[in-house]
């Protein structure tokens, strides 16, 4: 499985977005430190749920790192957030 499509399934099921963009930035970082040629490690992830009502923008971000603990330990070097509840994003 795609690190993206791994990223994907986990926030569906753990967040039930209404809005879920994971982008691969990876080819913006290549020759960086952490970088590797088949991409896959540097991810931007946009994402509107529910569940982020009346929560932190620390608190979500905590969330997703938890949520995404596994590829954050391997193949993700950098993940950009932006995180907000439905209010937020209308």
């Amino acid at each position: 499985m795609k690190v993206a499509d791994s990223i994907r399934r986990k926030l569906t099921e753990a967040l039930q977005p209404t809005t879920l963009v994971v982008e691969d930035e990876s080819h913006r970082h290549a020759g960086h430190v952490g970088a590797r040629p088949e991409g896959e490690t540097h991810f931007r992830v946009t994402m509107v749920s529910s569940a982020f009502a009346g929560v932190s923008r620390i608190d979500r971000q905590r969330r997703v790192h938890q949520l995404l603990a596994e590829e954050l330990k391997g193949p993700v070097h950098a993940l950009a957030l932006s995180l907000k509840s439905p209010e937020e994003a209308a």
